[in-house]
């Protein structure tokens, strides 16, 4: 009898040692599924964090990491930065520098006395609202730049017509005349109201060197 109940004993030991070994596994299977399935996861949300949208700049900004190189034009005597890679347009008394929507046109010519705000009001602003449509919201100053005080005017216009699309773009102006000497350096930068184009316009307008 006492030999029967210990070999029962053993018997129902055996089975909950079994019992919990069995369970101890199931659990550790769950564990390891959770942890697969949570990588998954984390890679999923990695990739997503990882794939930026591209930048939308508006239209006619300026890369900031936009290269300039020089242009030097033989004999005028002076010097001024413009965006590298801009195509080139020579006109019988200007050059012009282009890229989508941007325009810099360099205009050397002389000049019996400096030019003024007053001046430039007078004797500019009538001829561009000649020449240019839409013309409105003139304003000149004075203001410094590397290579001395400058007479900068400002005014909005409409392009020419696109020859595809037929619309006409709304463009902000800055004219600089640079004065020396009986010698005057028009430096006309233009692009879409709305751009800012506030550093590399100053980049150009500051590099204008007389030589």
């Amino acid at each position: 009898m006492r030999r029967t109940l210990l070999l029962s004993t053993a018997v129902a030991a055996a089975a909950l040692t079994v019992t919990a070994l069995t369970g101890c596994g199931g659990n550790g299977g769950a564990k390891a599924s959770s942890k697969a399935s949570g990588g998954g996861t984390a890679g999923t949300a990695g990739t997503s964090a990882g794939t930026g949208a591209p930048e939308n700049n508006p239209a006619g900004d300026i890369p900031d990491n936009q290269a300039y190189v020089v242009y030097a034009p033989a004999g005028q005597g002076f010097s001024v930065k413009v965006p590298e890679g801009w195509a080139r347009t020579d006109a019988a008394s200007s050059v012009t520098f282009t890229d989508k929507l941007n325009r810099i046109t360099v205009a050397p010519g002389t000049a019996g006395t400096a030019p003024t705000p007053r001046s430039v009001t007078a004797r500019v602003v009538p001829a561009l609202k000649g020449q240019v449509p839409g013309f409105a919201g003139e304003k000149a100053s004075t203001v410094p730049r590397r290579a001395g005080s400058v007479v900068l005017l400002t005014y909005r216009g409409d392009t020419a017509p696109d020859p595809v699309t037929g619309k006409a773009v709304h463009d902000a102006f800055e004219r600089y005349a640079f004065f020396r000497g009986g010698q005057e350096v028009d430096l006309t930068l233009s692009g879409p109201v709305g751009a800012d184009n506030v550093d590399p316009w100053r980049i150009v307008t500051d590099s204008f060197t007389w030589q």
